[in-house]
């Protein structure tokens, strides 16, 4: 128990007189002024002033009383500030004193005194130092404009060998601050590219320098960039509505001076998703399609060298491919002198000939189809006919593209028993009329058109 109370008091003691030794004196109201210690002269050049920093140097003090040197400082043009102990010098030996707690272009007043074990000697006298103003920033700097969604700016670099890097700063005219977007490592480091940027936007830039001691200068001189605008879009464009299985697609050529190549966009709908069918060289293009009255919407833009692209989401053009001819209209079938006579109209001027599909049924399992071409009127005489038979007759309009109509409605005539089988055994007319005869006919007047 013993052991345990005496191992606690030495441990408390420790830290008592530990605390106390790390207590630097300072000087008291109470001590008194010995006119016999050392009073601190400063050396000939003896200040030296930096914009974060100030030092000083002294003659040394061979006095053996003093213990140490009491450091006064005050901040000029400050209101409230006055002369007052800043920091206590333990060691009579010290010649130097470097205060780091400076704010640049400001003005100061430090004062020394030593001191002995029981008194300070007498003031010294009053130094006045300003410490030095803040770094300016590179002197020369420009700006390279019209890139594309981008900027580059180019300075000297900076002479102070304190330098260690640039700081960049952006602004648009919209915005009220300016921001921080870089920091470029480097004193030698003379340039910059700011990426990402708008189209045909100004951008306004300045650079500030910082030291190896964290000192950051004044701001550069501002100056200013707009980016690249995009090509103009293009104009007057045309598609063709009336080409059989393709659409043609013009517009005026593009004067723009970096001209790289046009784009052509296509789609289903005006304000469907549109895809990059072409990259052309000339205003012009050709779109093959396979299928009649095919309907497509076409944008195209400019794309000049550096990649940028005119906006083309503004202007659709329609183009369609040929529409069939009309379909003709039927307007009887009938049976007469052992033959099938079948009549139509169409009014489509673009038709110059015509076809016939003809099905023939005679069973359940017994049937056949054939066609027949380059008709040129509106009527049809089918003399391969037999008895008992049924008989289908579609009829199609063909225009000078050899492209063919939606097939008319579909006719069915039967022959009865008493008809002589003329299969294969007569040639079949074309729009002529037949001999009149006195026999019986079968006739199937539509009341009105088949269509």
């Amino acid at each position: 128990m013993k052991l345990q109370t005496l191992a606690l008091f030495c441990a408390v003691s420790l830290l008592l007189f530990s605390g106390c030794g790390g207590i630097s004196p300072k000087p008291s109201d109470e001590t008194k002024i010995d006119k016999t210690l050392p009073i601190v002269k400063l050396t000939q050049n003896g200040v030296v002033e930096d914009m974060n920093s100030i030092a000083f140097e002294w003659n040394a003090i061979t006095d053996e009383r003093v213990k140490g040197i009491y450091v006064y400082k005050q901040r000029n043009n400050l209101e409230g500030s006055e002369l007052r102990h800043y920091k206590t010098l333990e060691n009579r030996f010290t010649t130097h004193f470097l205060d780091n707690d400076v704010i640049p272009n400001t003005s100061y007043t430090y004062s020394f005194k030593t001191f002995s074990k029981n008194a300070e000697s007498q003031m010294s006298e009053m130094k006045i130092v300003s410490s030095l103003p803040v770094l300016q920033s590179v002197v020369w700097i420009k700006s390279i404009e019209n890139m594309p969604r981008a900027a580059k700016i180019i300075w000297r670099p900076h002479a102070n060998q304190k330098v260690k890097s640039y700081i960049i700063e952006r602004k648009t005219l919209e915005e009220e601050s300016w921001k921080r977007i870089a920091t470029i490592d480097g004193r030698l480091n003379a340039e910059y590219i700011d990426t990402g940027l708008k189209d045909d936007y100004v951008y306004k830039y300045r650079v500030k320098v910082v030291t190896f001691d964290n000192i950051t200068s004044t701001p550069s001189e501002i100056v200013q960039v707009v980016t690249k605008p995009l090509p103009n879009p293009v104009k007057h464009i045309v598609a063709t509505t009336d080409l059989p299985r393709k659409i043609e697609i013009n517009w005026e050529k593009s004067e723009a001076k970096d001209f790289a190549r046009y784009h052509l966009y296509r789609s289903t709908s005006s304000n469907g998703s549109y895809e990059l069918i072409a990259k052309l060289y000339n205003p012009t293009f050709t779109d093959i399609v396979e299928e009649d009255a095919k309907e497509y919407f076409y944008r195209v833009s400019v794309v000049e060298k550096n990649g940028l692209e005119s906006i083309h989401n503004k202007i659709s053009i329609q183009g369609i491919t040929l529409m069939k001819p009309q379909t003709p209209s039927l307007l009887e079938a009938k049976l007469v002198n052992n033959k099938i006579e079948i009549n139509w109209k169409n009014k489509d001027s673009r038709v110059v000939k015509y076809s016939v599909v003809k099905k023939s049924k005679t069973g359940w399992f017994d049937a056949k189809e054939e066609e027949f071409v380059d008709i040129k009127g509106l009527k049809f005489t089918d003399p391969e006919i037999g008895p008992n038979t049924t008989y289908y007759y579609k009829v199609y309009a063909i225009d000078a593209y050899g492209i063919k109509s939606k097939p008319s409605i579909e006719v069915q005539v039967k022959t009865p028993a008493g008809v002589r089988d003329n299969s294969k055994k007569e040639e079949i007319t074309q729009d002529k009329p037949s001999r009149p005869v006195n026999k019986e006919v079968e006739v199937i007047v539509p009341t009105q058109d088949f269509n």
